[in-house]
């Protein structure tokens, strides 16, 4: 009995040292032990990246895709409001002037002067579009010096308000009392309406 304890001890401890002895040569010399089995790995195409927000090219600015409600040129509105005829006092206390003002083309305001455009006519002419100028002194009295020199005035004058008249769309005549008057100013500009009234003073 004793016999086979001592064999089955000497059999389990043989067993064990086989065991170790195996263990310690596989972990002495890794090359000698034969490679496992390898697998190639698949390839895979890479994900297409989808665009961060952040890097997104940001969208030109556009305008609205409908018209803006309300007046889009103020300046046309203040231009009709500048080109409103108004009624004004006449300038002057000459009332051979005034008369021929208002009674000639005939005037739309009688004893007014009108102001259209910032700027001052003698008359608006009943039913047109028209502004006057009027012109009641003896021109062809005056000495030849004291003509040019008039005229060139006149001239500056004429040239302001038929400007102003043109930019509001109305007509502009200048009313002179005397052939002679006429004459030299188409001498100046052939382009101006001038018409002789007759007005005397």
């Amino acid at each position: 009995m004793g016999a086979v304890i001592v064999a089955g001890v000497v059999v389990v401890g043989f067993a064990i040292k086989e065991a170790l002895d195996a263990y310690a040569l596989d972990m002495g010399h890794p090359e000698e032990r034969p490679a496992p089995e390898t697998r190639p790995v698949p390839e895979t195409a890479p994900a297409p990246q989808k665009p961060s927000p952040e890097k997104r090219p940001k969208p030109e600015p556009r305008g609205p895709d409908f018209p803006p409600v309300g007046p889009t040129d103020i300046s046309e509105r203040e231009r009709r409001r500048r080109c409103e005829p108004i009624p004004e006092p006449h300038a002057g206390e000459d009332y051979a002037h005034n008369k021929c003002a208002d009674q000639f083309p005939p005037n739309r305001y009688p004893g007014m002067d009108v102001l259209v455009g910032g700027v001052s006519f003698d008359a608006l002419q009943v039913g047109v579009r028209v502004l006057w100028e009027i012109k009641t002194h003896r021109f062809d009295a005056y000495p030849d010096f004291i003509q040019d020199k008039e005229i060139k005035k006149e001239m500056i004058q004429i040239e302001k308000q038929r400007k102003a008249a043109a930019a509001c769309g109305y007509g502009y005549v200048v009313g002179v009392s005397t052939q002679a008057h006429k004459d030299a100013l188409l001498d100046e500009d052939l382009n101006l309406n001038v018409v002789v009234t007759g007005c005397t003073r």
